[in-house]
């Protein structure tokens, strides 16, 4: 499920980078982009609640360390990238 949240949330981010450079509303895409990264990072959490639930340690041990580190820059990157727009529509008001 997280993978399927995973690539809508890139798929809005690009609609959102689209839209503002063509000159659309890009604000309703945006808000998907970043609701979907949030979703996606819900979605990490309950797989690994399922895997403490089960006492999988093995696959938290081999899965969880990485994940986070990921999850982190694409976190990052995904908010970075939503929000571009915003900052470049205030600097050509100007």
């Amino acid at each position: 499920m997280w993978l399927i949240l995973g690539v809508i949330a890139i798929i809005a981010t690009y609609i959102n980078l689209y839209m503002y450079k063509t000159g659309s509303n890009y604000k309703i895409a945006m808000a998907i982009g970043l609701s979907f990264t949030a979703l996606t990072l819900c979605a990490q959490y309950s797989l690994v609640s399922r895997w403490v639930k089960v006492e999988n340690w093995s696959a938290l041990l081999d899965v969880v360390p990485t994940m986070e580190v990921w999850l982190w820059v694409l976190t990052i990157i995904s908010i970075v990238l939503n929000i571009i727009p915003i900052f470049l529509e205030q600097k050509s008001k100007k």
